[in-house]
């Protein structure tokens, strides 16, 4: 029997998973919270519609030592809480508040190898977007449920060295119960708990996945191993998902049905 094994969400795109017990699924295809705050660059206009680039803002694509940060969103109080190294910053989502804490991640990329990045045009000052509600800072337009097998990731585990488990992938659901690949042959829908969703298709794979969650440091070449172990033409590992009649809940334990 297929499981769901461990639910994530991201408040801030690029930084910190948040693992859940529930998520709530949007009737527009994104989890409810989830990249829901961002540090653009200073050339970086906020945006119309509900999707922002990687290439707007820090993400672990490109600044692997964000990894090393620990970002802790409270829902209630609005309050984001930052810490790395000897930096520990707590503030609310105010104008001042926000410039507390883009100064704090600064300061911490700044002590990093990624400093050199800082200083290219249009890069400084970080600003903090977002509401700390509103899902709408994904890569792509339509948002996405993303999920993968922890077989798959057990399966690439094994053949390197470095330690390699679900958070390197960011993905929203994990569940266990499949053989390692199999979730790349779903193809029609997919029930989750109380909620149906239509698989979309396989999610290809960006630097990101090659820095260690722990260290920052990139230390698998897994979009090489990926191709060259595994046979994919280009490095794919989960899918992405959207609900099929509205909203719902998603729990950690939920059985997970496949169609045939």
């Amino acid at each position: 029997m297929i499981r769901v094994d461990a639910l994530y969400r991201y408040p801030v795109k690029g930084f910190t998973p948040e693992r859940r017990d529930t998520l709530v699924i949007q009737d527009d295809g994104r989890v409810q919270g989830d990249r829901s705050l961002v540090f653009r660059f200073a050339d970086a206009l906020e945006p119309a519609d509900a999707t922002f680039p990687k290439s707007r803002g820090l993400a672990l694509m490109t600044f692997p030592t964000l990894a090393r940060v620990d970002l802790t969103f409270d829902d209630e109080s609005q309050t984001l809480r930052l810490r790395v190294d000897d930096i520990d910053v707590e503030a609310d989502l105010s104008e001042s508040g926000r410039a507390r804490l883009s100064e704090a991640v600064t300061a911490y990329l700044r002590t990093t190898s990624d400093a050199k990045l800082l200083e290219a045009d249009g890069i400084l000052p970080l600003g903090l977007l977002g509401d700390g509600r509103t899902a709408r800072f994904q890569d792509r337009p339509r948002g996405f449920v993303s999920l993968h097998g922890a077989a798959s990731v057990a399966a690439l585990d094994a053949t390197v060295p470095a330690p390699v488990d679900d958070r390197r992938f960011r993905s929203n659901i994990v569940v266990k119960g499949t053989a390692a690949w199999a979730e790349l042959d779903w193809n029609a829908r997919v029930r989750i708990g109380e909620v149906v969703f239509e698989v979309q298709k396989p999610i290809e794979r960006c630097a990101a996945i090659t820095a260690n969650p722990d260290t920052g440091v990139r230390d698998a070449r897994l979009l090489r191993v990926l191709t060259s172990e595994f046979g994919q033409d280009e490095p794919t590992l989960g899918i992405l998902l959207l609900p099929v009649d509205g909203d719902g809940t998603i729990r950690t334990g939920d059985e997970v049905v496949v169609d045939a």
